[in-house]
C-alpha cells in the first residue's frame, strides 16, 4: 500500500488558514513552475481535499507530491473565480491545465466612420476628402470605438470574401485615403461596377451614406429589410419616370438576391452563432470553431489544446472533489502537526463519518453526498476552450456544442459580457447540420495533425540517429539555427530560430541587428551574433542555470563553420555542437552536406533522407526569418521608418514641422500623442492618428 506523502508543515498551516470563501488557488513546484490553477466556491474545503486523499502512483498523485508552495486569491463570487482562473491559465500556462494558446488575433471587416468636414454643404462631392466616405478594409488589431467592426471572422479569406460581396452589391470603396485624395479619374473598380467612384464625385455623399448603412445592415443579417426598402425606392423612381435611377436599384436588388440565393442553404433563423465540435484521439484533441455571422456561415478554425491527458485527469479530480465535499459541511481544521487520512473515496456514509472522526474538528459528520456522473473528456475540453477563448473575443448569443457544458460557466460569461448567452447541446434542423459539418472538420483536422506529428517525430529520430545524438528523450532535443541576411551590406540582420519538442518554436526566435562590421562581411556578422547569443548562456550553463542546445546549425560551409569554431573555443564550448549546412554541387536542393567544427568528415544524408528534410526545414525557416527582418529594417532606413506621407492630413509643411521638432523620424516615433499635438498645425485627433500609424 502506498504511504501518504509527507507535506511541508508550513504548507499545511497555510491550507488550514484558508477562508471559506470563493477564490482561485495556484500550486507551484520546487523550481517555481506553476503546476495547476483551480477555482473553488469554498477555498478551504477544496484545497484541503487535495491533501486528505492518497492518489497513489498516478500522474495526479505525482503532481500533488510536487506541490511545495501555494498562492490563493479571494474573490466575491464563483463567477469571478471562474473568469480569474482562466485569465491566469492563459497567462501562467500551468502544466496540469488544458491550455489553448493562439497568438493570432481574429481578423475583422472594418468600415471607417464618416468624418464630414465643416461647411461641407458648400463643397461639391469631388472636393470632399476621403474621410467623408467610409472605406471597407480587412483589419487585424486593436479596435477603435469611432469605427465599425464586423466579425470576428475565422480567416482572412472569409473577410476578403465578404468585402467582395459588398463590392458587388453596395459598391463601397476599398482604396487607401492617399489614393482616394489623388484620383482625377475613376479607377478600374468603377469600370467593372465594384465601386461608385466617390473620389471623383460620381455619387453624392448622401447616396453613399445610404449604401454604407445598407452594407452595415447586410452584415448584421437584416437582408430582407434591405431588399424591401430597395424595391420601394425602385418603384418610387419608376413612378417619377426616373428610369436610370430605377435601373440602378434593380441591378442592386438582383445582385443581392443572387447572393442570398447562393447562401440559401446556409442561412437559418440564427444571425450570430458559434458552433463548437471536439474530437479526441491518440492523446490529442481538436476543437473546431465554426462561425455564423449575419446568418452566413463564414468558415471554421481548428484549435489544438496542450496537456490534454494530464489536464483532463486533473479536471476530473477537481470535479470529483467539488462534488464529494459538501458545501454546507462543517469546516475541518488542518494544522502543521495534523495527520492527513488517506480517504480513497468520499462517496459513502461510512467514509464520510471516518473522515469526520479523523479531523481534529468536533463538528458533526456531514451528510453523505451523491456524486454526479463524471464529465466526459469532450465536455471538459469544451469548457476550457469556452472559458479561455471568450475572455478576449466577443461571444455571440448562441453557442452550439457537441457536448454539454457547465451552466455556471455560461452564466459567468453572460454576467461578464452583459449578453444573454445560451449553450445548446443536441441541436435540431439547421443547427444540427452546422454541428455535423464542424464535427467532420474536427475529425479531419485532428487526423492531419496526428499524421504531421508522426512524420515530424520520425524526422527528429532520423536526425538524432544520423548525428549520434541521444534518442531516449527526443522531445527535449533542441536545435538552434543561424543565418545572416543583407542587401549589398545594407541593413544586415542575423536570425536565430529554435526547434524542439518536434516543432519550430516561433516564440523563441530572435533577430540581431549587426553593426560595427565591414558591410557585406558575413563571417564577422556570424561571429557577432554567436558571441551575443552564447556569451551569457555559456556562463549560465556552467552554473547549471541554463541548458545549451544539442545542435547548432550554421547556414554556410567551411568559412562560416570556422568562424563558429573560433567563437566556441573562445567561450569554452563543445565544438561537437556545431554543424554547417553546405550547399551541394550546383547549389541544388537535396545535395546539401553537413560540415562539422570538431574535425569530423562531411556527411551527406541522402536526397530522400528524413534527417535532411528536417535540417532543410530548420535552415529554410532561419533564412525566411532573417530575410523578413532585413527587408523590414532596410525599408525603415530608406523611408525614414514612417508612413508620414501616407497619413491623411499630413502635407509637406506639417511633415517638416514634425521632423524639425523631434529631430527626425526616430524622435517622432518615440514621442507620445500628447507631445505630437504640441507641434504647430497638428490637432489632437491628427496626433493620435500619427501615433497609431507609427506604432
Amino acid at each position: 500500500m502506498t504511504q501518504p506523502h509527507e507535506f511541508d508543515p508550513q504548507l499545511l498551516s497555510e491550507v488550514a488558514a484558508l477562508p471559506a470563501m470563493p477564490g482561485v488557488y495556484r500550486y507551484f513546484d520546487a523550481e517555481g513552475g506553476v503546476l495547476y490553477v483551480g477555482k473553488a466556491r469554498n477555498l478551504k474545503k477544496r484545497v484541503t481535499s487535495y491533501f486528505q486523499k492518497n492518489h497513489g502512483g498516478t500522474r495526479i498523485g505525482l503532481m500533488v507530491t510536487r506541490i511545495v508552495r501555494m498562492e490563493t486569491t479571494v474573490v466575491r463570487s464563483e463567477a469571478e473565480a471562474l473568469l480569474l482562473e482562466n485569465n491566469l491559465i492563459k497567462t501562467l500556462h500551468p502544466r496540469f491545465n488544458i491550455l489553448f494558446r493562439d497568438d493570432k488575433s481574429y481578423p475583422y471587416l472594418k468600415l471607417t466612420a464618416a468624418q464630414i468636414p465643416e461647411r461641407a454643404a458648400e463643397k461639391s462631392t469631388a472636393q470632399l476628402p476621403a474621410a467623408a466616405f467610409p472605406r471597407m478594409a480587412y483589419y487585424r488589431g486593436a479596435i477603435e470605438k469611432k469605427h465599425h467592426y464586423f466579425g470576428p471572422y475565422p480567416s482572412a479569406w472569409a473577410v476578403k470574401e465578404s468585402i467582395l460581396l459588398l463590392q458587388k452589391v453596395f459598391r463601397l470603396r476599398t482604396c487607401e485615403d492617399t489614393v482616394f485624395n489623388n484620383r482625377t479619374r475613376p479607377c478600374l473598380l468603377y469600370q467593372i461596377k465594384r465601386c461608385t467612384a466617390p473620389c471623383v464625385g460620381h455619387i453624392s455623399a448622401e447616396q453613399y451614406a445610404m449604401d454604407t448603412a445598407n452594407a452595415q445592415r447586410f452584415l448584421r443579417g437584416q437582408t430582407q429589410d434591405i431588399v424591401t426598402e430597395l424595391e420601394r425606392k425602385m418603384q418610387h423612381h419608376a413612378e417619377l419616370l426616373e428610369f436610370e435611377q430605377a435601373a440602378e436599384l434593380r441591378n442592386q436588388i438582383a445582385a443581392l438576391s443572387n447572393i442570398l440565393h447562393q447562401q440559401s442553404m446556409e442561412i437559418g433563423g440564427d444571425k450570430d452563432v458559434d458552433i463548437l465540435a471536439v474530437k479526441v484521439h491518440g492523446g490529442k484533441a481538436c476543437v473546431n470553431l465554426a462561425m455564423v455571422r449575419g446568418g452566413r456561415h463564414l468558415g471554421d478554425r481548428p484549435y489544438f489544446p496542450s496537456h490534454v491527458q494530464d489536464a483532463t485527469e486533473m479536471a476530473a479530480l477537481d470535479a470529483e472533489l467539488a462534488e464529494a465535499v459538501p458545501q454546507d459541511a462543517s469546516e475541518s481544521d488542518l494544522s502543521a502537526d495534523a495527520t492527513l487520512p488517506a480517504a480513497p473515496e468520499i462517496a459513502t456514509e461510512a467514509a464520510t463519518e471516518a473522515m469526520a472522526e479523523a479531523a481534529p474538528s468536533a463538528a458533526p459528520a456531514a451528510k453523505p453526498v451523491k456524486l454526479k456522473a463524471p464529465k466526459s473528456v469532450e465536455s471538459l475540453i469544451l469548457e476550457a476552450f469556452i472559458a479561455q477563448h471568450y475572455i478576449d473575443v466577443l461571444v455571440p448569443p448562441t453557442l452550439v456544442c457537441c457536448a454539454p457544458v457547465d451552466k455556471d460557466l455560461i452564466r459567468a460569461l453572460s454576467a461578464q459580457t452583459g449578453v444573454r448567452i445560451s449553450a445548446i447541446h443536441q441541436p435540431r434542423e439547421q443547427r444540427r447540420i452546422w454541428l455535423e459539418m464542424a464535427q467532420k472538420n474536427a475529425d479531419l483536422q485532428l487526423a492531419r495533425l496526428l499524421a504531421e506529428q508522426g512524420s515530424q517525430q520520425a524526422r527528429t529520430r532520423a536526425l538524432a540517429e544520423a548525428l549520434e545524438l541521444p534518442t531516449d528523450k527526443l522531445d527535449l532535443l533542441r536545435i538552434e539555427c543561424f543565418d545572416v541576411s543583407h542587401t549589398a551590406g545594407e541593413a544586415t540582420q542575423a536570425s536565430c530560430v529554435v526547434f524542439h519538442d518536434h516543432k519550430m518554436q516561433s516564440a523563441e526566435y530572435r533577430r540581431y541587428n549587426i553593426d560595427g562590421i565591414t558591410p557585406g562581411d558575413d563571417y564577422a556578422a556570424m561571429r557577432q551574433v554567436l558571441l551575443r547569443r552564447y556569451t551569457k548562456l555559456a556562463e549560465a550553463a556552467r552554473n547549471n542555470e541554463a541548458k545549451l542546445p544539442d545542435l547548432v546549425l550554421i547556414d554556410g560551409g567551411k568559412g562560416q563553420v570556422s568562424m563558429a569554431r573560433e567563437v566556441f573555443e573562445e567561450l569554452g564550448l563543445d565544438l561537437g555542437l556545431i554543424a554547417g549546412v553546405e550547399k551541394g554541387e550546383g547549389r541544388k536542393v537535396g545535395l546539401e552536406e553537413l560540415v562539422f567544427a570538431d574535425g569530423r568528415e562531411k556527411v551527406y544524408l541522402g536526397k530522400d533522407s528524413a534527417a535532411l528534410m528536417l535540417i532543410a526545414q530548420i535552415r529554410d525557416e532561419a533564412h525566411r526569418f532573417a530575410i523578413t527582418g532585413m527587408r523590414a529594417r532596410r525599408a525603415k532606413v530608406r523611408v525614414g521608418g514612417s508612413k508620414l506621407e501616407d497619413i491623411a492630413g499630413i502635407g509637406p509643411k506639417k511633415r517638416a514641422n514634425l521632423l524639425q521638432r523631434f529631430g527626425g523620424i526616430r524622435g517622432v516615433t518615440s514621442a507620445s500623442a500628447e507631445d505630437i499635438a504640441t507641434v504647430e498645425g497638428i490637432s489632437k485627433e491628427l496626433s493620435e492618428e500619427i501615433y497609431r500609424a507609427l506604432h
